[in-house]
């Protein structure tokens, strides 16, 4: 198997939307369902449902890639961004930087991504590293990637 980044027209990708056309269908019509839902809903009730998607979204994705966050960390870090009352809880580099990309996804949904938006992200994703090398850029090592499962070490 080729990786996406092995590809000879790397970054650009391409779809068949044939294939895609079922799975976006039932797609568009949660989504629907759910933006009739929350319509209907108080401006604090339609908050917390907003940062408990998102903060949902976060966890999923950070488990993907073997990283367990604190839900509550997350949630508080959200609500701090979005400027909404939160606690004064202590909150993780690896949670904060999901939170602000989460929120910042959520102000720029409609906007066309983009190489810097991609990288904007990357640097609220690995703030704190100190590790990493190729933070807001594609990578540039020589060397072949690896793809490990769980969190490091």
């Amino acid at each position: 198997m080729t990786w996406n980044w092995q590809q000879t027209d790397w970054p650009k990708f391409a779809w068949n939307r044939a294939r895609l056309a079922l799975a976006e269908q039932q797609f568009l019509v949660g989504g629907g369902v759910f933006v009739g839902t929350v319509k209907h809903l108080g401006e604090e009730e339609r908050n917390q449902l907003t940062i408990e998607a998102m903060s949902t979204e976060a966890l999923t994705t950070s488990e993907i890639e073997g990283e367990i966050l604190d839900r509550a960390s997350i949630q508080s870090s959200i609500q701090r961004q979005m400027g909404l009352a939160a606690d004064n809880r202590r909150v993780r580099p690896a949670e904060r930087g999901v939170s602000e990309m989460m929120v910042d996804l959520y102000k720029t949904f409609s906007a066309p991504l983009s190489e810097k938006m991609l990288f904007d992200w990357h640097q609220m994703l690995m703030s704190g590293r100190k590790d990493l090398t190729d933070i807001e850029r594609y990578r540039t090592s020589s060397e072949p990637m690896q793809v490990l499962s769980g969190a490091m070490g």
